[in-house]
């Protein structure tokens, strides 16, 4: 906000997560993959996992003397590449070293890590943010990238290669490029549909109501089509690129259309929470109440990734999953008709829970649909999802918002929030084409 019209600030954020997504769209599959086929002695993940979180943490120090927009933008982009090398390393750990029958609980315990400092920044580092000045904060927050490497390097055993595995690496390291351009195609592909839909939709409400509403509910129904379009089609037609043939791999395409889906709206939601605070609840300390809600929506996203790990390893990961998007779509729609901090928070414990139960069983369903010895690679694609999320989510949901406000102040933040819950039931159905192999419903470990 300190850099940009704020007028535009919602589009803005938006380039920005997008472009610095992109990025890391090509970097994690590419380094997964490399990882995957590392005969270093000091095993296959624990490099990169060093290189990636020691360049990431300069390039938090480099925030705090950033000084315009563009400047900011620059670091991310790198930033994106660094983090985004030691990610794809990082989630091979799981499928190399847990068996099956226990990765729920490995599952948990990742996303429990993945997931604490939702809670943990609103007692740490936001206490060190001072009005506009988050110098304090990032220095912090670069010790702690430097702090979990060491944790992790030191910590790890990984038995390494004796040698690569054969093949060559150029051609499923070129593949690695078509993962953006398969977005890129889904995009204009849902693009176009949604131009279609949203002429219908002025066209019928034009009839009724006039040019004005017309407009809007052309936008609106056709930025939904956009959404929902490109999560589809921009999964399938990445994977698909990605990998030589998505129809070979179709519940794993499947799975990462539901994880972007549910992704796209947890993140954004999250993302534009402080907007829809300040805009619309017109709170006065809207930064604490931001920090609040992603403490009360973190409390029930830790106590439910506690729970689902021992389920998801019991009863199966799929109706975990199932349950996941309904529950978060519920809170979704609360916290559009939200009229107080007290709905807000309600409607935050529901998308948190609903996140919880996601985490935990989507990841262990994941590890067991990836091939094995790929597994580097797989996880690394499914980052289609994860940045994806905020392409889609944050990308266009920015433009949505800014075009929405100028319309009526505060409006363009319940508009996207009701798409982001449409996107929570579109990954609950999606989740219905998910076919676990029939050992991912795992027998209790002995």
């Amino acid at each position: 906000q300190q850099f940009v019209d704020p007028g535009l600030k919602n589009t803005f954020y938006g380039v920005l997560r997008a472009a610095g997504l992109a990025v890391a769209i090509l970097v994690q599959p590419a380094a997964g993959l490399l990882s995957d086929r590392s005969t270093s002695r000091w095993g296959r993940r624990r490099p990169f996992i060093a290189v990636g979180a020691l360049l990431t943490a300069l390039c938090v120090l480099a925030m705090v003397v950033a000084r315009s927009y563009w400047a900011l933008f620059a670091v991310m982009l790198v930033m994106q590449f660094s983090t985004n090398i030691a990610h794809g390393a990082l989630q091979g750990i799981i499928p190399d070293l847990v068996p099956e029958g226990q990765r729920g609980r490995a599952s948990a315990a990742k996303s429990l890590f993945d997931l604490a400092p939702t809670i943990l920044v609103a007692f740490t580092i936001a206490r060190l943010v001072r009005g506009d000045d988050v110098s304090l904060g990032l220095i912090a927050l670069a010790g702690i990238y430097v702090a979990a490497m060491l944790v992790t390097v030191l910590g790890v055993r990984e038995a390494p290669l004796d040698r690569p595995p054969e093949g060559s690496v150029a051609e499923p390291l070129l593949r690695t490029l078509g993962l953006l351009l398969g977005v890129a195609i889904g995009a204009v592909a849902a693009g176009v549909a949604a131009a279609l839909v949203g002429a219908v939709a002025y066209g019928v409400t034009w009839l009724v109501a006039g040019a004005a509403e017309a407009r809007l509910v052309a936008v609106g129904v056709g930025g939904l089509v956009a959404m929902v379009g490109t999560i589809i089609a921009g999964v399938w037609a990445a994977v698909h690129l990605g990998t030589g043939d998505a129809r070979r791999h179709v519940s794993f395409t499947w799975w990462v259309v539901n994880r972007l889906a549910f992704m796209a709206a947890v993140g954004s939601i999250l993302s534009f929470a402080l907007y829809f605070l300040q805009d619309v609840l017109h709170l006065p300390d809207a930064k604490q109440a931001t920090a609040n809600l992603q403490a009360a929506a973190g409390v029930f996203t830790l106590v439910m990734v506690l729970v689902s790990g021992f389920l998801a390893d019991r009863f199966g990961r799929r109706p975990l999953v199932l349950a996941a998007g309904v529950v978060a779509a519920v809170g979704t729609f609360l916290l559009v008709v939200a009229g107080n901090v007290t709905m807000v928070l309600v409607a935050g414990c529901l998308i948190g829970g609903g996140t919880g139960l996601f985490y935990t069983a989507s990841w262990a369903l994941g590890t067991d649909l990836v091939p094995a010895g790929e597994a580097g690679r797989f996880l690394g694609i499914q980052n289609v999802a994860g940045a994806g999320a905020g392409i889609v989510g944050a990308g266009l949901g920015g433009v949505l918002a800014d075009f929405f406000n100028r319309a009526q102040p505060g409006s363009g933040y319940l508009v996207i929030f009701a798409m982001f819950g449409v996107c929570f039931l579109v990954s609950t159905l999606v989740m219905t084409q998910v076919r676990a192999r029939a050992a991912a419903v795992a027998q209790p470990a002995r």
